[in-house]
């Protein structure tokens, strides 16, 4: 029995490496019906993805998802929940699924835990790209409403200066204190998370675009409708709270409903000549999904959930603290619940 047990001892690093290979899957390859499903794919996560961003912006013709209604609260409480889920549940898994793979060499990878690092320091990143950005827009609000207060006292009569300049500095100073500074701060939050979400959603769309597999693809396919769908109500809101332009919104709103469109039709046409599993793709692919899921946790986590559940409407009223964080519940438990078909 010992010298069976010391066989099979020395034979399991074997029985490992045999079941680690580097090669892609050919089981369950139809490259047709893989073209359908992608190209029903292309059309739903476009529908959901415009759908979900446009609706918290059209506040106005859904008075119900206005910023100020309370329902508003709740909505992104649990898109927040789905972003947050995002990081943590999807990207950050796969980024280290990427980055230990076997198929990369071990040195430097597998001598460094470079997942933790890069999703680290792109937090970090995004926390100074948050606090510079929005420090050098309130400098500027600062510099023109200074511009603008001395333009007036120039054509003020001299009696009343004094007092004209007392009280407009008055004023310019708590409007900048409050509204202009809490809207420059939704101005830069959805900027960024914009851009931690079209970084995974493009790596997402190549990799379901390159897939020949039905079986991978058809989950897909839902998961990621619902997913884009949520995740659009969380850029839509905070975008609707920044006030942009309409030409701003719009642009915006359609680079996000592209992302992962676009993804899958890139991911088509490399579909030829692309490998999840070369090393380049893996490194790429992991390093990038390390990174968004930095920016992703960040902002769900402190410019989403902690400005909301920390503001004055919800810390006041305890119905509507105890629904968003039912709401966060939900939306971050069915994202995690995705995780077992994407």
């Amino acid at each position: 029995m010992k010298a069976v047990f010391f066989v099979m001892l020395a034979l399991l690093p074997t029985v490992i490496l045999a079941e680690c290979t580097c090669e892609a899957d050919e089981e369950d390859r139809n490259k047709s019906l893989a073209l359908k499903y992608k190209l029903a794919a292309i059309a739903s996560i476009l529908v959901a993805g415009a759908i979900g961003v446009c609706l918290p912006v059209l506040g106005k013709a859904v008075p119900a998802l206005s910023p100020e209604r309370s329902l508003f609260f709740i909505v992104k409480a649990f898109a927040a929940g789905v972003i947050l889920s995002t990081g943590f549940i999807h990207v950050l898994p796969d980024a280290f699924d990427n980055l230990t793979s076997p198929c990369i060499s071990a040195s430097p990878w597998g001598d460094f835990p470079f997942t933790g690092f890069i999703a680290m320091v792109s937090a970090i990143g995004t926390l100074m790209v948050d606090t510079y950005a929005t420090s050098y827009y309130r400098r500027r609000s600062v510099g023109k409403a200074a511009t603008q207060v001395g333009n007036e006292e120039a054509g003020a009569v001299p009696v009343h200066v004094h007092a004209t300049h007392g009280h407009a500095h008055g004023s310019v100073s708590s409007e900048l204190d409050s509204g202009e500074t809490e809207l420059l701060r939704h101005r830069v939050i959805s900027q960024v998370l914009e851009l931690g979400i079209i970084v995974h959603s493009v790596i997402i769309g190549i990799a379901l675009g390159a897939s020949e597999s039905p079986k991978t693809i058809r989950p897909l396919i839902a998961a990621l409708t619902f997913h884009q769908f949520f995740e659009g109500i969380g850029l839509g809101g905070c975008i609707a709270q920044a006030k942009f332009r309409s030409r701003a919104v719009a642009i915006m709103g359609l680079f996000f409903s592209l992302t992962t469109p676009v993804g899958i039709a890139i991911g088509i046409g490399i579909s030829n000549i692309y490998s999840e599993t070369s090393p380049t793709a893996l490194i790429v692919e992991g390093c990038f999904n390390a990174a968004s899921a930095g920016i992703l946790i960040y902002m769900a986590l402190v410019d989403l959930l902690a400005a909301d559940f920390m503001s004055p409407k919800l810390q006041s009223r305890g119905k509507l603290q105890l629904g968003a964080n039912v709401s966060l519940l939900l939306g971050a438990g069915a994202m995690s619940l995705l995780a077992k078909w994407a």
